[in-house]
């Protein structure tokens, strides 16, 4: 069995700040988006993981959430060059990665999630990290939650 890596989450300001300016372009000069473009909705960042060594095993998500709110994690198709292009509304991937603690539940209860589909999006990653050395991410935050009380990492094993 190999050894295990940990990957974090990283904010990538600079792209995250080019793709608000974009936004922010068209609505000053009234102009409307390309057809299929999404763009970078106001509680949304972009996030990247780089891959230091490509073979790898899919093992855990490791997230916390200090409060309450709720964040979702969208990867990006390893076709997406954003120097080169706008994100389109085809790239983001399914399924997402969905977490979440509802107003009232006691502050230590576990984060909750959507099992199956954080299973197969961790694997989904795996098997994008053997074509690409860095991987991009949308997190939005919502109901209370900021990039400030997350923290959101993914556990794999090197084969």
């Amino acid at each position: 069995m190999g050894s295990e890596m940990e990957l974090t989450f990283t904010e990538d300001l600079q792209l995250t700040e080019v793709m608000r300016l974009r936004v922010q372009s068209l609505q000053q000069k009234g102009q409307k988006r390309q057809d299929g473009e999404r763009l970078l909705l106001p509680h949304e960042s972009v996030y990247r993981l780089d891959f230091s060594d490509q073979d790898l095993s899919f093992t855990r998500w490791n997230v916390s959430l200090q409060g309450t709110g709720r964040f979702t994690v969208t990867g990006i198709c390893q076709l997406w060059t954003p120097d080169l292009t706008h994100l389109m509304t085809r790239q983001p991937l399914e399924p997402i990665g969905q977490f979440w603690r509802n107003a009232g539940d006691p502050e230590d209860s576990p984060i909750k999630c959507l099992e199956a589909d954080i299973q197969e999006f961790g694997e989904r990653i795996a098997e994008l990290a053997r074509v690409r050395k860095v991987m991009y991410f949308l997190i939005a935050f919502k109901e209370g939650a900021t990039k400030e009380k997350i923290s959101c990492s993914l556990t794999f094993c090197k084969n």
